[in-house]
């Protein structure tokens, strides 16, 4: 028997009712939807209902009168006299009436069935569905091709299932039911084959969901075909690296990188005075997330502090790419206040417990909160500058995680500070605020979960810091004071800071030191990035070697055919010290 759907989303009066019909003699073959509501008279419903397929009928009807006119005098298939559409129970062939929705599915729908004419439907409450599905216009030789947009309803991702097929678009430019669609992947994340170029893909999706039930398939053909890739990227070679997960249960491989947010990329700005360098189909989204997805899983990171992550980004391609098996990881965004992008941490969870999280906006922040209060009131009379900083959207988000078998804590804090040039006194402040943060909560840790030994729970500080190594910040971190005297405190004279001296208590590295580039563009090229890490608690083990000048200059700067970003991925090993 043919299945009727009814789908009502939890805390919603709304009732969807989707059916297909099909009459070969009328040429009728296609969908029926509905939106009604659950406190509705079935009566209204069905008058509905009876009144569209009449609809379609009379105008399928109508075409074939014409057609038959033109070709023959053969006689016309009139429609029936009398349309029937009712609502039965499977026990009875008395029609339902009388009732709303609500009182009628108070069993789940059981036992009850949808006539239509000649056709009879079983009715399903909830069953697994597809609300939407597409794939990318961009999909690339070497790299993976998953659906970018999959909503479900009653169902989850990990129990659907996928398979893909790939076929040459025929000359009339026209796929049809002559079409043969080869088999070539099963699951909802695809490694596109060098075979599949020119070709174009089909994902067909049967929902699932955790009970094993299933719900009607839904299928989606790719708009364009497959393309080869740009050929060897720089990441790649940094590949030979990281080939493998890293096997001592005391190191920890962690990943800094700037993706470059599409909130900043697509726009006319972007493209005609940022990177006017970079091909146009390089710039966009589709093209870019392929590349630096291949990148971030290719390090075989346990962790992954990234900025700059579009909200739509981490919804619909990092966390359904990584946090699947293999790799396994879990993800936390925390947009930067409104804006449409922010800060991501990925943890491998098969080597780490999270046990806690903080997102700190600080411009709605350290006018408030309590530990702030020493620092603020040393500012605040500068009203330029008490505006200006308390203004900015920068966010630092800070998690505390447990290595899994051990009783070996990590507080990892991800950060993107304020861009513009004659700002190095707000981030230098930014950093300030954010350590004094970051110190409250290390020891809150030690006290909640009774750490004794000091050296069992290391701080790594990763991010976009916009500050070069001859500034403020990276003097604080490594040095643990910067003095009033120092030059940052007057990168604006009117918001110039007086009298304060910051102080730090952690003996920080950075793991990568100081290269020369961390962000390359024709505009501008420095040291930005850093991954610093307690060194009282932890040794670098390994420093993955950066790109060469002569790579990213291939193709003049970066982001580029070959790189994703104006930023490249810091990538460190590190490992606990035996300290007892």
């Amino acid at each position: 028997m043919d299945k009727v759907y009814f789908r009502n989303a939890e805390n919603t009066n709304e009732l969807h009712i989707t059916f297909h019909y099909t009459n070969k003699e009328l040429r009728v073959d296609r969908d029926f939807n509905f939106c009604r509501r659950l406190d509705e008279n079935v009566d209204e419903a069905i008058s509905r209902i009876r009144s569209n397929v009449e609809k379609e009928f009379n105008k399928r009807n109508k075409k074939k009168k014409n057609k038959q006119c033109s070709e023959s005098p053969t006689a016309v298939v009139e429609i029936p006299t009398e349309i029937i559409v009712e609502l039965q129970r499977n026990d009875s062939a008395d029609r339902i009436t009388d009732i709303t929705f609500g009182e009628l599915l108070v069993n789940k729908a059981q036992g009850l069935k949808l006539q239509v004419i000649d056709k009879t439907f079983e009715i399903v409450l909830n069953q697994p569905w597809i609300a939407a599905l597409q794939l990318p216009n961009s999909m690339m030789a070497g790299y993976l091709v998953y659906p970018f947009k999959l909503d479900l309803l009653f169902a989850s991702r990990e129990h659907c299932r996928g398979e893909w097929y790939r076929a040459v678009m025929p000359p009339g430019g026209v796929f049809n039911e002559r079409t043969i669609w080869e088999a070539c992947g099963e699951g909802l994340i695809y490694q596109v084959q060098p075979s599949d170029i020119d070709h174009h893909l089909k994902l067909v999706v049967t929902p699932r969901n955790e009970h094993g039930e299933s719900g009607p398939t839904a299928e989606y053909i790719s708009k364009k075909a497959v393309q080869a890739g740009p050929g060897q990227c720089p990441f790649e070679l940094r590949h030979a690296f990281t080939s493998a997960p890293l096997s001592d249960p005391n190191a920890i491989r962690v990943v800094s990188y700037n993706l470059l947010a599409d909130y900043y990329a697509d726009g006319e700005y972007a493209r005609k005075t940022l990177f006017p360098y970079c091909a146009s189909h390089a710039m966009d989204i589709d093209y870019r997330k392929q590349l630096f997805i291949k990148e971030l899983l290719g390090y075989n990171a346990d962790l992954l502090c990234l900025q700059e992550v579009d909200v739509k980004i981490f919804d619909y391609d990092l966390s359904p790419v990584l946090e699947q098996l293999p790799h396994h990881f879990r993800g936390i965004m925390t947009p930067k206040g409104s804006c449409a992008e922010g800060l991501a941490l990925f943890y491998r969870a098969s080597r780490f417990e999270l046990l806690n999280n903080f997102d700190l906006h600080l411009g709605d922040n350290i006018s408030s909160l309590p530990i702030f209060a020493s620092l603020w009131n040393k500012i605040k009379h500068n009203e330029q500058l008490a505006k200006r900083i308390c203004e900015r959207s920068t966010t630092l988000q800070l998690s505390l995680l447990k290595l899994t078998n051990s009783e070996r804590y990590v507080l990892v804090a991800n950060t993107h500070l304020y861009f513009h040039p004659d700002a190095d006194h707000i981030r230098l402040l930014q950093i300030g605020f954010s350590l004094i943060f970051v110190e409250h909560i290390y020891k809150q840790a030690i006290k909640e979960h009774n750490i004794e030994n000091p050296h069992n729970i290391g701080l790594l500080f990763c991010g976009d810091f916009n500050s070069v190594p001859e500034c403020g910040i990276y003097k604080l971190m490594t040095e643990q004071l910067v003095d009033s005297s120092f030059i940052d405190w007057s990168s604006n004279v009117e918001e110039a800071v007086k009298n304060v001296d910051l102080t730090q208590p952690f003996n920080m590295t950075s793991a990568c030191g100081t290269p020369e580039f961390t962000n390359y563009t024709t505009l501008f090229a420095a040291c930005l990035d850093y991954i610093f890490y307690q060194n009282d608690c932890f040794e670098v083990v390994q420093s993955v070697p950066l790109p060469t000048t002569e790579q990213l200059r291939a193709h003049e700067a970066i982001p580029s055919i070959v790189c994703p970003s104006d930023h490249v991925a810091l990538v460190a090993d590190l490992a606990f010290k035996n300290i007892r």
